[in-house]
């Protein structure tokens, strides 16, 4: 399962990347605002750093919604770098427009899918990637990493091609579940996936392994 980083900030993805395990990033224009970029030049700019940055998809996310703009703005998106992926939302000039991009070369990533229903639209229309919302799904009293495992089954019995990304990564333990669920990609705040280091067992035998070392007279470092 690849690791992607839902960010835009640049120190954050400096870290992942250092640590040689980010795959790619997932953003829009929430995470944008929230680092204070703003205005389409400085977006555009800001795009284009992560993607000198990171080897591999970043998705860049469209706010319009209607087919024409949609378009209009995904080709300007993709024409950033060749990685990115243009993130459309599951909606019916979404969907139209998803299909157009595929038939002209541009991957998509489908977001805010919330059902099979939906997901199975995201690959007849030859999205790249499926983005389910596995927290959200949660926060309704429902189970989030049910829908993924339901989708890959889908997926395997239809032969899609499309990739599921899990997306509103809330805990470690998310990660943990879409990757047994058959996820292809989990997109997470970084302080989830350091999450994974995590273990009180791991933690007490370092102490004990140094504590040792210590009395045998070894030097450390």
């Amino acid at each position: 399962m690849k690791f992607f980083l839902d960010t835009a900030n640049l120190a954050q993805i400096q870290e992942a990347h250092d640590l040689g395990i980010l795959d790619g990033i997932t953003t829009n224009p929430s995470l944008m605002a929230k680092e204070g970029i703003t205005g389409e030049a400085a977006v555009i700019n800001h795009y284009r750093t992560i993607c000198e940055i990171v080897d591999g998809d970043v998705s860049a996310e469209v706010f319009s919604t209607d087919f024409d703009s949609i378009i209009a703005e995904g080709k300007k998106l993709a024409a950033i770098h060749p990685n990115i992926v243009v993130k459309v939302p599951i909606i019916k000039d979404g969907v139209k427009a998803m299909k157009w991009f595929t038939d002209n070369g541009i991957r998509t990533n489908c977001t805010l899918v919330f059902s099979a229903g939906q997901a199975i639209l995201c690959a007849k229309a030859g999205a790249a990637y499926v983005s389910p919302f596995v927290g959200r799904i949660d926060d309704s009293g429902w189970d989030g990493v049910q829908l993924v495992e339901q989708i890959r089954h889908i997926y395997d019995v239809q032969g899609f091609k499309t990739q599921i990304l899990a997306a509103s990564i809330r805990n470690p333990n998310h990660i943990i579940r879409c990757a047994e669920a058959g996820a292809d990609v989990c997109t997470s705040p970084l302080e989830h996936i350091l999450g994974l280091l995590n273990h009180p067992l791991t933690d007490s035998g370092l102490a004990k392994f140094i504590a040792d070392t210590k009395k045998s007279g070894m030097t450390l470092g």
